[in-house]
């Protein structure tokens, strides 16, 4: 089974408004493996962050201005995505700001569900794991051991990243992760090494160590999947 763990980052909180994506970063997961392949890409919105939206993601549109724009990576960004599951977090959210840049693009775009076999929303996952407790990204985080100690803002491939530990985490029941023989080390550069291009700086050693142990004592627990239904 393929699966891209994907989260976006946005200049507000409603598409409705005319909020724009401004980053996309996924993270690919073959068989629960992560297999080193990554999407990233900070886009130019046409517009400025609303002050909520600039302050977690330290980004501005001063920053964004000479990125690209969304239809000029829509096609590789569909490509990248094309027949995996997507697991995301809070996923309508996700799927409700992509699905209204693919309709800017004209009806020949499509939405999400033309091009993904389906979303996993790990919000929902959680909610029913954990019910009645919060559940966002950074709780979740604290709850199952992910350090996130290097989340000092929002960015989108981070946050990949960290919900890939998490979704392995909370999911861990299914197949043992299906990580066969593959070492510690070897899971851990799959996950991290496509964040060094984009970081702000690089994980302390005692981060890294700490990250390899969560890694190894993930495979302990257990969980089951909730499938968000991209025609609801």
């Amino acid at each position: 089974m393929r699966q891209v763990i994907l989260d976006t980052e946005t200049t507000g909180l409603a598409w409705e408004k005319g909020n724009r994506v401004i980053e996309i970063g996924c993270i690919e997961l073959l068989e629960r493996r992560p297999t080193g392949r990554h999407f990233h890409h900070y886009l130019n919105p046409d517009r400025e962050l609303e002050p909520g939206a600039a302050e977690v993601t330290g980004l501005s549109w001063d920053f964004l201005r000479d990125k690209s724009r969304f239809e000029d990576i829509a096609q590789a960004f569909l490509d990248f995505i094309r027949g995996a599951e997507l697991v995301i977090h809070n996923a309508p959210f996700d799927v409700g700001f992509l699905d209204a840049e693919l309709a800017r693009l004209g009806p020949e775009a499509g939405r999400i569900g033309d091009h993904a076999a389906g979303v996993l929303d790990t919000l929902a996952l959680a909610k029913q794991r954990y019910p009645g407790q919060r559940n966002s990204l950074d709780a979740l985080c604290r709850r199952l051991g992910v350090d996130n100690s290097h989340r000092t803002l929002h960015g989108a491939l981070l946050d990949a990243q960290l919900l890939a530990d998490v979704y392995l985490a909370m999911s861990s029941g299914q197949g043992e992760f299906a990580l066969g023989t593959d070492s510690g080390e070897a899971r851990v550069a799959a996950i991290e090494a496509p964040l060094a291009a984009v970081r702000r700086r690089a994980l302390r050693p005692e981060e890294e160590a700490a990250h390899r142990a969560r890694l190894a004592a993930m495979a302990k627990r257990t969980g089951s999947a909730v499938l968000w239904d991209l025609a609801g």
